[in-house]
């Protein structure tokens, strides 16, 4: 996480909940600046394993920035004993079975949170692997100011269809301003669905896709995967910063 370095404020993180809307309670990483006025709320959407350490210092490492970040758990609703598991399959196997409005609606409640603390109704959300391509929906839900999605699919999988979970690409053109950041040897987001968010942002001069050259999925965000790549994610987030600062 060397890549998204340390700003100049010292910060706080802790875990708390946020009341999903079908009342569930949802844990959540929250991290704000520890003195001084913040300079914006941010909501992150952790990848496919959730809230874990990784994330409480991601979180933390952004609010060193002076952002307020709220980070909520997506399997809120699964059982402990598949929250608990560390193998990606399991979780993967949950994704057709939930449902968009509910986990939309859990991002606008930590975007309640964050907005709340930082002091105003202006947040930012970024999402990593699933979160990315969960990032482009909420991207189109009228509750976010800009948006970064790492490396999110474009179009379903078809092992994630279910009959509440949405297509990213239908409400691509509803987007506030949001950066796409994608790896071109990514299996996950192959250059033909690539294209296609192009297609749908053509004339879009607040929306922007970059591309990075030999980058496979999860270039970013996980330090000891052996796809990350130092020199492009310290440019990922260089951009992620100037972006969600504007």
């Amino acid at each position: 996480m060397a890549e998204l370095f340390e700003g100049p404020h010292a910060a706080t993180v802790e875990r708390v909940t946020v009341a999903g809307i079908d009342g569930v309670a949802v844990d959540a990483i929250l991290a704000a600046p520890e003195v001084g006025e913040s300079t914006g709320a941010v909501v992150v959407h952790p990848d496919i394993m959730g809230i874990r350490p990784l994330f409480d210092d991601l979180c933390r490492r952004l609010a060193t920035h002076g952002f307020v970040v709220a980070c909520p758990e997506p399997f809120a609703r699964a059982t402990p004993e598949d929250r608990a598991g560390d193998d990606p399959t399991t979780r993967m196997g949950l994704v057709a079975s939930l449902d968009d409005r509910v986990q939309i609606g859990d991002l606008a409640a930590a975007a309640d949170l964050a907005g709340a603390r930082h002091g105003g109704d202006t947040v930012s959300v970024l999402g990593f692997c699933m979160g990315g391509m969960q990032t482009l929906k909420a991207a189109a839900s009228g509750r976010f100011e800009r948006a970064v999605a790492f490396y999110g699919m474009i179009r379903l999988p078809d092992a994630w269809r279910g009959a509440h979970v949405w297509e990213p690409l239908a409400t691509a053109a509803d987007v506030c301003p949001t950066l796409a950041l994608f790896g071109d040897a990514d299996p996950w987001t192959p250059a033909a669905d690539i294209d296609a968010l192009r297609d749908v942002w053509r004339g879009r001069s607040d929306c922007a896709v970059v591309v990075y050259p030999d980058a496979d999925h999860g270039f970013v965000h996980a330090p000891e995967r052996p796809a990350h790549r130092p020199d492009d994610a310290s440019d990922a987030w260089r951009r992620t910063l100037d972006w969600i600062s504007s």
